[in-house]
């Protein structure tokens, strides 16, 4: 079969080159040229490739599974494995510390030696009339938007007689029996041909962060668990996930409408928040690590999910699938991104195995399964930012509403009763529906009036107030 696929993300060169050791014919086309001959890589567009990311135990079970090759890579550049230990002493697989552009370079090293899979650069961007839609010669019609970037691109999917046929890649049809998009959230090449995300939206939250690494013989500082060390502060958290070779990054996660906090993007206001958070300021102490990017912002958070279907509730166009951030986008707090895309990206290798050319089948069951296994983690993570923003807000938990996951977790916390039972959601090897059966537990707990303790540290006022001051004794930060 021949497949062509917007994007070469992580969804796109996992699927392609899992659909290509199968056999099949798979070009993907990518407005990003990958990296320059010196090494660097600025991956323009893809905001996250920069930012601080946890990779679970379900990215390095995919690579082994699909792309072996590319897991070695992953280990050989320095990526490294963790594991969580429980109180009886065994350990559980959780995942890989690693910097993203670390996964994504050896992702495409190994992607791009697979036979079969060819890569073609362009801005995956397309055209439109004022319906959405525009026509072109020999074929039947051309569906997306332009977009306005120079050089090479995806002009739309073509479709004949109701079905994607390929892609229009600077005015000439890429033939293809099976179109797959995998070009994110911002993908505008298909945005027409589905409706606004079925849920969630904008979460309320921002974050930014930075990069560090420990100098040579450095011990790391305080850690919760094997990959992050995290304070739920007085209206805002701060998270510090450890990467590879000691490299790690600092983030601080804010809501979206608080001005002040906006200000932490400027280099001297992040340094004299991270020194005022307890903890936070023994892992950036410059005996210990030394900053190694600038302060990154990060933006407004999202989480969204979107299936298959048009607004009629059918396939948006048979012989077109959506996969990946195309799919469902989930915030960074618990670090399921990449997992989340690559279980997708198994299942609809498995489903390609099973119905061969009928790309109906093949739509209509991925389009099922991600409702049943996909779309919770998203309802899980918009659930979760709702409750945290509120109480960011000053607000109480809301016992008269379902318990948020984070709020059943950390009741969990105090009961060791209760604990085996969030071993399934922690490693996501059950949904979260699997927290449910500790509901009762917690909300008796919450009715006692305990509440979850806030972490030391200045409140959002108070640090509202130091980063003021910083920004007072060196204005040009601000201008």
């Amino acid at each position: 079969m021949r497949v062509a696929i917007i994007g070469a993300g992580p969804a796109g060169l996992f699927t392609g080159a899992g659909l290509a050791r199968r056999g099949h014919e798979v070009i993907a086309v990518e407005r990003d040229p990958g990296p320059a001959a010196d090494g660097n890589w600025p991956r323009r567009g893809v905001m996250q490739f920069h930012h601080a990311h946890g990779f679970r135990f379900q990215v390095e079970q995919a690579l082994a599974q699909e792309l072996p090759d590319a897991l070695q890579r992953w280990l050989a550049a320095g990526a490294e494995p963790f594991r969580l230990r429980l109180p009886d002493g065994s350990e559980i697989p959780m995942g890989m510390r690693s910097r993203r552009q670390t996964f994504e370079r050896a992702l495409r090293d190994s992607a791009l030696n697979v036979p079969g899979l060819q890569l073609r650069q362009g801005h995956a961007e397309a055209v439109t009339d004022q319906r959405g839609r525009s026509f072109g010669p020999g074929m039947d019609d051309v569906t997306g938007r332009r977009g306005r970037g120079s050089g090479p691109g995806v002009d739309g999917v073509t479709g004949r007689r109701g079905r994607a046929a390929g892609l229009l890649v600077d005015g000439v049809e890429l033939e293809a029996d099976l179109v797959i998009d995998a070009s994110g959230r911002a993908g505008r090449a298909t945005r027409s041909l589905r409706p606004a995300p079925v849920s969630g939206g904008p979460c309320g939250i921002a974050y930014v962060d930075r990069q560090y690494q420990l100098r040579p013989g450095a011990e790391p500082g305080p850690l919760l668990n094997p990959l992050a060390w995290q304070a739920d502060l007085d209206g805002y958290q701060t998270i510090v996930f450890m990467q590879e070779r000691g490299v790690f990054s600092v983030l601080v996660a804010r809501p979206v409408n608080d001005p002040v906090l906006a200000q932490l993007r400027h280099q001297v206001a992040f340094e004299a928040a991270a020194r005022a958070i307890p903890g936070l300021a023994d892992w950036i102490d410059p005996a210990r690590a030394l900053p190694i990017t600038s302060v990154l912002p990060g933006g407004p958070l999202l989480n969204a999910y979107r299936g298959q279907t048009g607004s009629d509730g059918r396939l948006a166009l048979p012989g077109l699938v959506f996969v990946g951030d195309a799919v469902a986008t989930t915030t960074p707090t618990f670090g399921r991104g990449v997992a989340i895309t690559l279980l997708q990206a198994q299942q609809l290798l498995r489903l390609i195995d099973e119905h061969g050319t009928d790309v109906e089948a093949i739509g209509e069951s991925f389009d099922g399964w991600c409702a049943e296994q996909i779309k919770p983690w998203v309802e899980d993570h918009v659930h979760m930012d709702e409750a945290t923003r509120r109480r960011w807000a000053g607000q109480d938990v809301d016992l008269s509403q379902p318990l948020s996951s984070d709020l059943i977790l950390a009741a969990a916390e105090t009961d060791p009763a209760m604990r085996p039972a969030i071993g399934g959601y922690l490693s996501m090897t059950a949904l979260p529906s699997s927290l449910r059966v500790l509901e009762p537990g917690a909300r008796a707990l919450y009715a006692t009036g305990w509440r979850p303790r806030v972490a030391p540290g200045p409140t959002r006022d108070e640090l509202a107030g130091i980063i003021q001051a910083a920004l007072r004794t060196s204005p040009s930060a601000a201008a």
